[in-house]
């Protein structure tokens, strides 16, 4: 498990040492999950509600609302076939909640970062699960999924998410980094 809620300061992204082909996608995966945890550590509610460009609605708490709804529905509806469960933060009227919703209280915080864990720990143990990067699930669509593509598939939405976390969080607070 991936402890998503970090103390300012904290960096705990590092390197397995697996070298094998998943090893690599797990452990990029791993490391952007934990990146854009190290860029919403320290801050306040409000601060990560701060929606630094307008006129988006993007912010690093809308980011994380995204992001757990992201990995419920490749993994969860997908790879796992549950689409008894909705997928978080997302309406028939508004599939943009995610960001539109992300609002500056303690309480939408708390049910963000919890989504967000949920979905990582589920789909940690979905890839647990499975021994094949060729296992394959159905999207919404019908489509067959290989996981291989999957996971580099959020490898890549973790990357271009976790450029737009960097500039959010230089606009909330001047924070740059890694």
């Amino acid at each position: 498990m991936i402890d998503l809620r970090l103390v300012a300061g904290e960096d705990p992204r590092g390197d397995s040492g697996r070298r094998d082909e998943r090893g690599v996608l797990e452990d990029y995966l791993k490391n952007y999950r934990l990146t854009l945890a190290v860029k919403c550590a320290g801050l306040t509610p409000e601060q990560l509600a701060t929606r630094a460009v307008p006129p988006s609605s993007m912010s690093l708490l809308g980011l994380v609302r995204h992001m757990a709804g992201v990995e419920h529905h490749w993994f969860r509806q997908v790879v796992r076939g549950d689409l008894g469960t909705p997928r978080p933060f997302r309406t028939p009227d508004d599939i943009d909640a995610d960001f539109n919703g992300a609002v500056g209280t303690a309480d939408c915080v708390d049910e963000a970062f919890e989504a967000w864990q949920s979905a990582v720990d589920d789909a940690e143990q979905i890839l647990a699960g499975t021994t094949s990067l060729d296992a394959t699930g159905t999207d919404l669509d019908g489509e067959t999924v290989v996981l291989r593509d999957l996971l580099v598939h959020m490898v890549e939405e973790y990357a271009r998410h976790c450029g737009h976390a960097d500039l959010l969080r230089e606009c909330v607070d001047g924070a740059t980094g890694d």
